[in-house]
């Protein structure tokens, strides 16, 4: 009898790898829920800015949201925060380099001030999930898109994240409410389907195809953040930033002007946009004459630049913050 046992055993053990196997093979097709943090707390955190990090926020220990990070600075408080991946919803193209040097992944997912679309929402929360942790999303300044990207991202992540939960962290973080789709973005998000776990798939690029007015507005952003820095310093050079050059900041932002101007752009075709863009562009054209006077006239560059800001509010009050 004890040769009949062994037969018998043998094809019981040779039944129960087919069955693993055919499980294995149908089973590849989806992708298993993420197993939820053990924690119920959605409080964020508000930190202070370390080096080259702004508008730093905590959402869970591993999801935070920020600035942009800026040059060696950033990065090292990124990496002494225990950051491992950084995803950018920035427009801007991501510094992948310097991020490589602090052993830092890059994942580059755009949205715009419109709203975070559900399918890059459920994209970002699979990044969070599947890449090393704790992840640090980030816009450019980190108050807007950057943390109802990461509010978003949560609530896919976790059925217990209430909408109520998902609100505070864009009021701590404050993001302005005129933004209305970022907000309904973030309250309508919820937790995501298996099927919608299987669409995002795992093709997390370093950098993504950005639209030429995306990229310039970009551009323009930067420029304006230098040409704060200037302003603030008496419309000189900025001591603690010799990379800053007042009139080359000015010069650029007449040009980034210029070239969205020159875009095909069939979602801005009306007379309205082009006329902000010229009256903008020779703006920041009075703005650079004034700063390359010797000395700067300083009267002249504060009226030209109070003229540009006002006419890029204008058209972001027009097109952009709906």
């Amino acid at each position: 009898m004890k040769p009949l046992r062994t037969k018998r055993h043998g094809l019981l053990r040779q039944s129960l790898c087919a069955l693993l196997v055919i499980a294995a093979v149908f089973g590849c097709s989806r992708t298993p829920a993420p197993d939820p943090p053990s924690s119920t707390d959605f409080t964020p955190v508000k930190f202070a800015d370390p080096p080259g990090v702004h508008n730093l926020l905590r959402l869970t220990d591993r999801l935070y949201s920020g600035s942009s990070p800026e040059g060696d600075a950033g990065f090292q408080s990124l990496r002494d925060l225990g950051i491992k991946t950084v995803i950018s919803v920035d427009g801007a193209k991501p510094d992948v380099a310097t991020a490589k040097r602090f052993g830092l992944r890059y994942v580059h997912l755009p949205i715009g001030y419109n709203g975070v679309p559900r399918e890059t929402a459920v994209r970002i929360a699979r990044a969070v999930r599947d890449l090393p942790g704790p992840a640090y999303i980030h816009c450019h300044h980190g108050t807007h898109r950057g943390p109802s990207a990461a509010a978003a991202a949560l609530r896919c992540l976790d059925d217990r994240c209430p909408a109520s939960a998902a609100m505070d962290i864009l009021r701590t973080a404050g993001t302005d409410p005129k933004y209305k789709g970022l907000f309904a973005s973030v309250e309508s998000s919820a937790a995501a389907t298996p099927a919608e776990w299987d669409r995002a798939g795992q093709d997390f690029p370093e950098t993504a195809p950005v639209p030429d007015l995306a990229r310039l507005m970009a551009g323009i952003d930067e420029r304006w953040d230098r040409l704060k820095l200037v302003r603030a310093a008496g419309w000189k050079a900025v001591p603690d930033h010799p990379d800053v050059d007042p009139t080359h900041e000015a010069l650029q932002l007449m040009e980034h002007f210029f070239e969205v101007s020159r875009l095909n752009d069939p979602e801005r075709p009306d007379k309205e946009f082009r006329q902000m863009l010229a009256d903008a562009e020779a703006s920041a054209a009075d703005l650079e004459k004034a700063l390359r006077a010797s000395p700067p006239r300083a009267d002249t560059a504060a009226a030209a630049y109070a003229r540009s800001s006002s006419l890029c509010a204008k058209c972001h009050e027009r097109y952009r913050d709906k």
